[in-house]
């Protein structure tokens, strides 16, 4: 079976920093041209470290954005791969939440909100 945590199925790109019984707070960082394999987010909060530009794939649904450094988006849970577009590396911290508050994956969610 597939891990879909972003951790265990991409651990080059994310680390997790901090966890405890309500949050998980990771840290992602990758290059131009990279990519991830498809894993679940559940309802978080990104704040963006660095400029970057992405796509997210989701089935056959694509979603490009570009995000400028110091940013906090709102990212509901969702499912998706993504892709380093830019010219510059991408670098994130994910604050996921859990339990209840942690959501369910919709099959329209793709990317910031």
């Amino acid at each position: 079976m597939i891990n879909d945590d972003p951790t265990v199925s991409n651990p080059d790109f994310y680390h997790t920093l901090w966890e405890n019984d309500l949050v998980r707070v990771l840290e992602y960082n990758d290059t131009p041209g990279q990519n991830t394999t498809p894993h679940n987010h559940p309802n978080s909060v990104m704040v963006t470290l660095s400029e970057f530009s992405r796509r997210l794939s989701s089935g056959e649904r694509e979603f490009n954005v570009h995000l400028e450094s110091g940013k906090a988006v709102w990212l509901p849970a969702q499912r998706h791969s993504g892709e380093n577009t830019g010219d510059t590396p991408t670098h994130t911290i994910l604050i996921e939440l859990k339990c209840a508050a942690a959501g369910q994956a919709s099959p329209t969610a793709l990317g910031p909100e």
